[in-house]
């Protein structure tokens, strides 16, 4: 599959649900944040600290919804980079015009992922479900075919999940996702767990969106593919605008 072939598929998630019905896209909800990470074990970097400030932004529509991140990492004796990936998924009962929901399955999608980095461009193509998990804000399960540009193409499963705690009148979140690939020619099969554990400080200075403070924790196997392991906790501000 050609780059250009990939990119107009990735785009045809989005598109398709406004030919399909064009007046009655609409938006239900957006949220964008800003954080800073700051770690000293990471693997793949000179003396192992380093900085990332990431941009991300989800959105809600009644077709479905987005997820876009951009990372900056910056280490601190190397070069900077950027790395961002774009996942848009539309909703088949939106489609169908049909209720999809069984079980703890709220609504089944069609899904893809543009991962972007420096030389390279990786595309994935799956489906997903949301699940009603008691407890969690929300609970995603999607299952991809890749299609890489620098390692043999390959399987993965992702899963991302929120779950809000509150004690007394404070605010706590847990968050987070794991990826987990097939192995391949050129690739070892990998698992990426990182959850962030937050408290947000924003409600105490009387702020009306989150300012989290606190953790995110990389359980990473095989990094990148490779026979490296990274275990590495970060540091964490993140601001919701």
């Amino acid at each position: 599959m050609t780059t250009m072939k990939r990119t107009l598929a990735l785009a045809t998630l989005l598109t398709s649900a406004f030919v399909a019905t064009p007046a009655a896209a609409e938006m239900l909800w957006t949220n964008t944040s800003l954080s800073y990470l700051k770690g000293d074990d990471y693997k793949f970097t000179p003396t192992g600290n380093m900085d990332v400030v990431t941009l991300e932004n989800a959105t809600g529509h009644n077709w479905g919804d987005t997820f876009l991140f951009i990372d900056r990492t910056m280490p601190e004796d190397g070069k900077s980079s950027y790395y961002g990936e774009f996942s848009p998924r539309l909703s088949l009962g939106y489609v169908t015009g049909s209720d999809l929901s069984f079980g703890p399955v709220k609504d089944l999608f069609l899904t893809g992922t543009w991962e972007a980095g420096d030389g390279f461009d990786n595309y994935l193509y799956g489906v997903s479900v949301s699940l009603d998990v008691p407890g969690f804000r929300y609970f995603n399960a999607s299952v991809y075919k890749a299609y890489n540009d620098l390692a043999d193409n390959d399987e993965q499963l992702t899963l991302t999940w929120a779950y809000p705690i509150e004690a007394g009148s404070q605010e706590f979140l847990i968050d987070g996702f794991l990826d987990w690939s097939t192995s391949s020619k050129t690739n070892e099969s990998e698992m990426n767990f990182t959850p962030q554990i937050k408290w947000n400080a924003g409600k105490n200075l009387g702020l009306k969106s989150p300012l989290y403070v606190g953790i995110e924790y990389a359980y990473w196997n095989n990094k990148y593919g490779s026979t490296t392991d990274e275990r590495c906790a970060s540091l964490l501000l993140k601001w919701h605008f």
